[in-house]
């Protein structure tokens, strides 16, 4: 039983969603599933863009067979080849052996690394502003290197419009019935997970970001079409606007992060204690996390959102607690930068974490660590209290 959507007249939406998934790359949570989204466009040629998961593979070549019906599949566009995209890359070619893969040549060493595949004269290789007319649409090819692997292009349908745009400007979760993003909740239920998507997956490539949002700007543009979540077709200027300050590691709001890592619960009352002073001291958007109780993904995305961030680490055998360490790695990894940055340390006898905290945002660009350095031993006095109290004027000042 198929499951195809008609987009237009000649394009039909044939992904499928996996709801069992719990962990996207084997690490970062999806309580909502994930969607693998892919087309089929049907002119004087037919043309399949990506394959899908192989969690949910058979579904997927049923909505293929269904859609194409008695036509036969001349290309397929290989935009990415990650396997989540590209697992029933061979299945396609056992089924349909006249078909012309089109890809970059990176591409092509990969399917090879991939499947041990030589795909010989069935292998069309475009590089950038290469086109390939297929009827009454013609197909434009743009490179996107490192967004967010070496060999990712994407493809413009210039007659229709369409950016197929990879792994661009997708989100976690399952499409739950509405295919387009205008009839969701954007804000409550896209914006959060898009965002958690794009820091964590392609977020270390910002410049790389930049460089593709360059060539989408000069393009004529309806619907961006991206291989996980649902669909754009309306207010495109407002994802654009956020991937620009994503790519280029620029606040989108004023905010306060509080991550703490707190065994007896010492280091956490200093936490709560500082977000209630920024509060009265005015601060509307404050967002405290245990960093053993969250996974660093939806840290990371928060602290992409806002322009400021504390770190607050009881010392573990002389070292940063071990999940406060990982954020901090991770946002290191993701190419974290132009934030403002306070520290605060506990430790009972020879208190380290601030020292080492300070350390690791020393390697981050542009991370500016203020004065203001808070070191308890235990438990809280009157003299850490107020110190709070300063670090929070300091904080509101920023």
């Amino acid at each position: 039983m198929h499951n195809i959507r008609k987009i237009s007249d000649d394009l039909y939406y044939i992904g499928a969603n996996d709801r069992r998934i719990t962990r996207f790359e084997n690490q970062h949570p999806v309580p909502n599933g994930m969607s693998y989204n892919s087309f089929l466009l049907l002119d004087e040629k037919t043309v399949l863009f990506e394959t899908v998961d192989k969690a949910v593979g058979e579904l997927f070549l049923e909505n293929l067979a269904a859609a194409l019906g008695d036509r036969k599949l001349d290309y397929i566009i290989v935009q990415h080849v990650e396997p989540d995209h590209a697992a029933l890359i061979p299945r396609i070619l056992e089924l349909h052996p006249d078909i012309k893969v089109v890809a970059t040549q990176k591409t092509f060493t990969m399917i090879g690394q991939f499947f041990g595949l030589d795909l010989g004269d069935r292998a069309v290789v475009v590089k950038e502003d290469d086109r390939l007319n297929i009827g009454k649409h013609t197909l434009r090819f743009l490179m996107a290197p490192m967004v967010h692997w070496p060999e990712v292009m994407v493809t413009y349908d210039e007659t229709g419009k369409r950016l197929f745009s990879a792994d661009a400007f997708g989100t976690f979760g399952a499409i739950n019935g509405d295919l387009y993003a205008d009839e969701y909740d954007v804000d409550f239920d896209l914006l959060p997970e898009a965002r958690r998507y794009y820091t964590n997956i392609v977020g270390k490539y910002g410049r790389q970001v930049l460089a593709l949002l360059d060539k989408v700007a000069k393009l004529e543009l309806e619907m961006v079409l991206p291989l996980h979540g649902p669909l754009l077709r309306k207010d495109l200027h407002y994802y654009i606007d956020k991937y620009s300050k994503w790519a280029s590691y620029t606040p989108e709001e004023k905010g306060i992060v509080i991550a703490y890592a707190s065994v007896y619960g010492n280091t956490e009352k200093a936490a709560e204690l500082l977000a209630a002073k920024l509060a009265d001291l005015g601060e509307k958007n404050i967002r405290v996390f245990d960093v053993s109780a969250w996974h660093f993904s939806y840290i990371v995305s928060e602290c992409f959102k806002y322009d400021r961030l504390v770190f607050a680490s009881v010392t573990f055998n002389m070292e940063i607690y071990p999940a406060m360490e990982t954020l901090l790695l991770e946002l290191r990894a993701h190419n974290m930068q132009n934030r403002d940055v306070a520290v605060i340390e506990n430790g009972s006898w020879a208190p380290q974490s601030g020292k080492k905290i300070r350390e690791l945002l020393a390697e981050m660009k542009d991370m500016r660590v203020i004065d203001s350095e808070i070191s308890i031993r235990s438990a809280m006095t009157h003299s850490d209290e107020a110190a709070l109290g300063d670090l929070a004027k300091a904080l509101a000042a920023k």
